[in-house]
């Protein structure tokens, strides 16, 4: 039997529901730049007619996406954003077909700095509304580290309220791995009648 290189990690998992969304000359969103390798990700499925904006409150994310971005030559198909991703709807006037979260903190930086459920639930709600119809917003939640749990109930209890006439919402996650695996939730907007 042929080894599966797609169960290790959420955000594997996550590539495979949005490679059936993005198109190119798509507009995506990364919500939470950190080292840029969703942004990067992004960036060569929307190919050359496409865009990302993408979004982090820390230079250090800025400075890291950039480099990697220029290294791929693909810089110019992304806005690179120094703001918090609540403030999503005052960049982006378009519709949008993906939005992705990687929720807690940057790695390799300081882990005092994390998202919030506030701030983050707001930017859901943004991307909501911005999503065209069979559009997904993806949203790999960690609760390893102070904050992580509580950010993971707020965000349940704002998606199990979600209409399910007008989303679809689903779970998915490692049930047998150590350290607080993080959870996976794909919500998709369906298509008006």
């Amino acid at each position: 039997m042929k080894k599966s290189k797609y169960i290790t990690k959420v955000t594997d998992i996550n590539k495979l529901y949005i490679e059936q969304v993005i198109e190119n000359g798509d507009i995506v969103v990364d919500a939470t730049m950190g080292n840029g390798y969703d942004t990067k990700y992004l960036a060569e499925k929307v190919g050359e007619n496409g865009f990302v904006y993408s979004f982090d409150i820390q230079e250090e994310a800025i400075k890291s996406t950039k480099k990697k971005l220029e290294k791929e030559n693909l810089s110019d198909r992304v806005k690179l954003i120094l703001d918090g991703h609540e403030n999503m709807d005052k960049y982006i006037e378009k519709e949008i077909s993906c939005v992705v979260f990687n929720l807690g903190y940057l790695p390799r930086a300081k882990h005092r700095i994390i998202t919030k459920p506030n701030t983050t639930i707001k930017a859901i709600e943004h991307s909501l509304k911005l999503l065209k119809p069979n559009g997904i917003v993806s949203i790999a939640i960690y609760t390893g580290h102070e904050g992580g749990p509580e950010e993971k109930n707020s965000i349940y209890d704002f998606v199990k309220e979600l209409n399910q006439d007008e989303f679809s919402v689903m779970e998915c996650g490692f049930i047998n791995q150590v350290n607080c695996p993080p959870q996976l939730l794909l919500i998709e907007k369906k298509k008006e009648d």
